[in-house]
């Protein structure tokens, strides 16, 4: 009897993002939008009919949008991150990264992980590199103190130390939650103040193989899906004035790129 069949080098995820503001003013919102997960070690092979790889596309990828952003090797990139935490010894297996794609030319990436296994395949680090509507970008690593693998029901905890809504202060800290295995991509980000729980965010998925066929159904059929990401983040910016939510002027960026 053959065993069960390897995950693709690359996929997409069929994902649900969820965002739930608990207080001072309620707000909740949930969309569905595709997700690549992309193999670091292969990514020139996710080119394909459909998808292309730093050219124009319908739909594409770009190394520009992701690490020091100018087309240098995403990889070393990583890797001086990693080894700058004393990481680089154990996160020396798979790195998949799960990010949105250019749809005609457009894309904002709220946030796109950088999933770091061991050479066993467990997940040993996650590198959240986040961006806000102000052009400026930040990462936290995620990974336990003691460098333990990273199960899929971990919480795991971060000081907040970059702007991203207008309505949250830079203050308190997240507690993330990773999955990623055959079958699906998952992550939680919950934000925290001296109070408690404040927002509750998440996104995952189905994963399916990357193909033409794919990326055809995913992304062509809905050729504004990264479009409306940012008007969906400016939509509920309206609801949150229109709701009197506090409005926090923003900081100076973090001095330093990485925040463990």
């Amino acid at each position: 009897m053959s065993g069960p069949s390897p995950t693709p080098v690359h996929t997409i995820v069929d994902a649900t993002v969820v965002h739930r503001r608990l207080r001072p003013r309620d707000n909740a919102f949930r969309y569905r939008v595709a997700y690549l997960c992309l193999g670091l070690g292969a990514l020139e092979s996710a080119a394909g009919r459909w998808l292309r790889l730093d050219r124009r596309g319908l739909v594409s990828f770009r190394r520009a949008d992701h690490g020091a952003r100018d087309d240098s090797d995403l990889g070393a990139w990583l890797r001086r991150i990693l080894a700058g935490h004393g990481l680089d010894g154990i996160c020396d297996g798979e790195v998949v990264l799960m990010t949105l794609p250019r749809m005609l030319g457009y894309v904002f990436n709220p946030v796109s992980f950088w999933f770091c296994r061991d050479r066993s395949g467990s997940l040993r680090a996650v590198l959240c590199e986040v961006n806000n509507t102000f052009g400026e970008s930040h990462c936290y690593l995620v990974h336990h103190d003691d460098q333990r693998p990273i199960e899929p029901d971990a919480w795991l905890e971060g000081r907040k130390a970059f702007h991203v809504s207008p309505f949250l202060p830079v203050e308190g800290g997240y507690r993330f939650r990773f999955r990623l295995d055959d079958g699906r991509a998952h992550v939680d980000v919950n934000y925290h103040d001296a109070q408690g729980l404040m927002l509750a965010t998440s996104v995952g998925g189905r994963r399916e193989a990357l193909t033409d066929a794919s990326v055809l159904r995913r992304f062509l059929g809905n050729p504004t899906m990264t479009l409306a990401v940012i008007v969906r983040i400016h939509w509920q910016a309206l609801h949150l004035i229109c709701k009197r939510a506090r409005f926090h002027r923003k900081p100076a960026p973090p001095a330093e790129l990485v925040t463990r």
